[in-house]
């Protein structure tokens, strides 16, 4: 994610035309690090959240209000002393920095016209939020940075107000070819790395997308760059801060399936692929708003899922273990044939054996070839042979006990590696609350005492709406999956999953139609994207009409078989919208 210059120069295009002008009638201070100021322009009152926390610094328009403290905190009684009514000059932003900075007019004690300035640096970690003085006078800040903190910078109440620049960067607006040029000459990094370490406001993506559309190598060293090149290069950076300059941006998110893996204020033409899929959206404040909350949803149901993956985590590597050693002994017992023949030729030959000896060697009528049997000198022929008719019985009965026993673990394994998969795709609490009942059911966790209230099951298939109008149905888990395949879907219905992988049942209504081409595609990139291989550039489908899927008999619920079934291989993609 690229909280970068140019995000910043879309946050300040956006708000010169929504606060620039107005009056601050509000300030609010709700957490330590955050600032959410109400603004009043033309009649209409906008809200902007400004927070300079170290793990999500954020500037955005919002029209969401957030509780405050019952006792403001000092910086914000500070802030509505001097710019509680002030009206907000001017925004800018100095170059490419990740600066946003208000020029504020207000009247002092004595009726006088003077002039603030508040200053929002998005820093990562060293975000801060300053008031100062119009001549740079630090006034204060919601963090005070000392000498002993940073021995580049101090932000304190008395301190004049800088830039800090700790790297040497140039300004991509006003770059010249001979210094693009100089610059990537002297640079031996790859050239991505080159492009955000020289330039200001270029961040990673950015760099990456810039490579894109000059189609270079991100990973060519920048000196190995011949003259051609850097001149394309430039001219295409050239081209991308016109459109900067010129405020020509397109806010949007980049989507990994449902989850958002990046946002900018250009088109991330480096992510055009079947996998990703981009939504545009009006303003760069509804993008960093969507963006920050939908992560905020994975990352919480992460955590609330914690629990159910270490136990069905703990679960799988018991299970592997004991697979493991199960199959081992199995493969000791491969010799249990040798035995019984040993027994049956002692019983046919044994009557040449004089006694005594250590081993007989005599034909062996299944191979036609010479066999030597181990004997014990103390017993007879007759003895020996019942010895290893003995250790052939008892390696047979060992096999047949751990045929069983392998069954069931390579059962249980694949049942848990299916709920592991269901958790993956979990996104609200819901889907969480039918995993938990499926692992309390088979006793992965104990179950709820006598009288107390079931949970209310709330979560639903995926729903998808294809390119022509097909729905497609798509299970979170096994309950879900057992339901799709069993319940909604009919004879004719189609069904899709990822071969010999866990991973959610794909039903695609047919409604007694023909499918086209495009349907079995989308239908097998969901299979792909829903499973354990989403991360694999491609992906075996199986699919097959449902009146050909039979359930497992005593099998965990989700798990079929079937015969004669088609196969396609996918890209893992989810390129629809989820329908209500």
């Amino acid at each position: 994610m690229a909280f970068d210059g140019i995000v910043i120069a879309n946050l300040v295009h956006d708000l010169k035309y929504a606060v620039e002008g107005g009056r601050i009638s509000k300030i609010a201070q709700p957490e330590k690090d955050e600032l959410l100021f109400q603004i009043k322009k033309e009649g209409n009152s906008v809200r902007l959240l400004a927070s300079a926390s170290a793990s999500l610094p954020l500037v955005y328009l919002t029209d969401t209000n957030k509780p405050s403290p019952m006792v403001a905190p000092g910086f914000c009684m500070l802030l509505r002393k001097h710019i509680g009514s002030a009206r907000i000059v001017s925004v800018s932003q100095p170059g490419l920095e990740r600066i946003i900075e208000f020029t504020l007019e207000h009247l002092d004690e004595m009726g006088d016209v003077c002039r603030k300035r508040l200053i929002i640096e998005i820093m990562g970690k060293h975000s801060n939020i300053i008031f100062c003085k119009e001549d740079g006078t630090i006034l204060d800040s919601i963090k005070h940075v000392s000498a002993q903190v940073s021995s580049v910078r101090e932000v304190l109440p008395g301190r004049m107000y800088f830039i800090p620049h700790t790297v040497e960067k140039s300004d991509p607006l006003t770059v010249t070819p001979e210094a693009f040029s100089a610059a990537m000459s002297r640079t031996p990094m790859p050239l991505q790395k080159a492009l955000y370490n020289r330039f200001t406001g270029i961040s990673p993506i950015i760099a990456e997308e810039l490579c894109h559309l000059a189609f270079l190598n991100p990973d060519k060293a920048a000196v190995d760059l011949t003259e051609e090149e850097t001149l394309h290069l430039y001219r295409t950076l050239t081209l991308m801060m016109e459109d900067v300059a010129e405020g020509n941006f397109t806010p949007n998110i980049v989507y990994d399936g449902e989850t958002p893996v990046e946002f900018s204020s250009l088109p991330l033409t480096c992510f055009d692929s079947p996998r990703f899929k981009r939504r545009e959206a009006d303003s760069i404040s509804q993008v960093l708003k969507t963006y920050y909350s939908s992560r905020e949803t994975i990352t919480r149901i992460r955590q609330k899922s914690v629990d159910l993956r270490r136990i069905v985590q703990t679960a799988l590597e018991r299970n592997y273990k004991k697979y493991d050693l199960q199959l081992k002994q199995l493969k000791d017992t491969e010799k249990r044939e040798k035995y019984r023949i040993y027994g049956e030729l002692l019983n046919t030959y044994g009557y040449e054996l004089s006694g005594g000896e250590k081993e007989f060697q005599c034909m062996n009528y299944y191979t036609n070839e010479e066999i030597r049997i181990p004997l014990d000198p103390q017993l007879s022929a007759k003895e020996n042979a019942k010895k290893h008719f003995d250790k052939y019985n008892k390696l047979k009965r060992t096999f047949d006990a751990l045929s069983g026993l392998i069954k069931e673990t390579k059962g249980e394994i694949d049942h848990l590696e299916s709920v592991s998969a269901a958790l993956d795709i979990a996104l609200q609490e819901s889907d969480l609350v039918q995993i938990k009942e499926e692992l309390m059911e088979y006793g992965y966790i104990k179950k709820r005492r006598a009288g107390d209230k079931r949970p209310k099951i709330t979560s639903r298939p995926f729903h998808y709406l294809s390119s022509d109008g097909f729905h497609i149905y798509v299970g979170k888990n096994n309950y879900q999956n057992e339901d799709l395949t069993f319940k909604v879907a009919n004879g004719g219905d189609w069904w899709f999953h990822a071969k010999g992988i866990p991973g959610s049942h794909v039903i695609v209504k047919t409604e007694g139609k023909d499918l086209p081409d495009r349907v079995f595609e989308e239908a097998g990139a969901l299979a792909a994207w829903y499973s354990k291989a989403r991360e694999n550039d491609k992906v075996e489908i199986d699919y097959i009409q449902r009146k050909n899927i039979r359930k497992v008999a005593g099998a965990a619920p989700g798990f079929v078989i079937y015969h004669t079934n088609y196969s396609l291989v996918a890209t893992p993609s989810c390129g629809f919208t989820e329908l209500e």
